[in-house]
């Protein structure tokens, strides 16, 4: 029987992603701690679908206290080797009742590269307000989509490979900006924060939106 949310992993290495969607979060991360007043050795930080844990182990570097999710077992076992034993990992679904394992006072939940993924964006996003003590920050990446750029991928040809049925357990939501504020803000967030991810503005491969959960 084939898993498809089992996401095969190989090693601790960052994805090809990292190198333009982590400056974003990062720098958004350095926000919520401006606005919380909270030093980034103390924030606490959950990653909802952390992978291998890349982001964690450099959030981990920073100071920060960390925690993760992720529903591959290889991918948990990589960032167990990687994070140590003082880290809480577990296997799960970001659709999970993630608040009953970690707890509902967290300043950050982080979740890179996942929504586009998931079947039931609205439950998720549910679990990860139940994560965040009131004032927390979601923090989502996703690959961005807009006007100019849907133009440019029609007519440079492109449409079929940039949305391709043929990748297993690849993107089955294609957001916008408009979209992804709409559905945060039906989960009672505010206060949005956007940048964009990766080439040049309007044509960027991902976005990166922050907010702030309501009181």
């Amino acid at each position: 029987m084939i898993t498809i949310s089992d996401y095969n992993w190989f090693s601790s290495a960052p994805t090809h992603a990292h190198s333009y969607v982590e400056p974003a979060v990062l720098g958004l991360i350095s926000t919520a701690c401006s606005a919380s007043r909270v030093g980034a050795a103390k924030l606490n930080v959950f990653d909802a679908g952390c992978g291998n844990g890349a982001l964690l182990l450099k959030l981990k570097r920073a100071g920060c206290a960390v925690a993760g999710c992720d529903a591959s077992e290889t991918g948990i076992a990589i960032a167990r080797q990687t994070l140590g034993n003082d880290v809480q990992l577990e296997h799960m679904s970001v659709y999970d009742d993630l608040a009953s394992n970690f707890g509902c006072n967290w300043d950050v939940v982080v979740a890179t590269e996942v929504i586009e993924h998931l079947y039931a964006p609205r439950h998720f996003v549910q679990r990860a307000r139940a994560l965040l003590r009131p004032s927390g920050t979601l923090i989502l990446s996703t690959p961005y989509h807009g006007y100019l750029k849907n133009l440019v991928l029609a007519a440079s040809g492109t449409l079929d490979r940039h949305f391709t049925a043929l990748w297993d357990g690849g993107h089955i939501k294609f957001w916008s900006y408009h979209t992804l504020t709409m559905l945060l803000q039906e989960a009672q967030f505010h206060d949005f924060r956007f940048a964009g991810a990766g080439r040049l503005p309007w044509l960027w491969k991902s976005m990166v939106v922050s907010c702030t959960r309501a009181v």
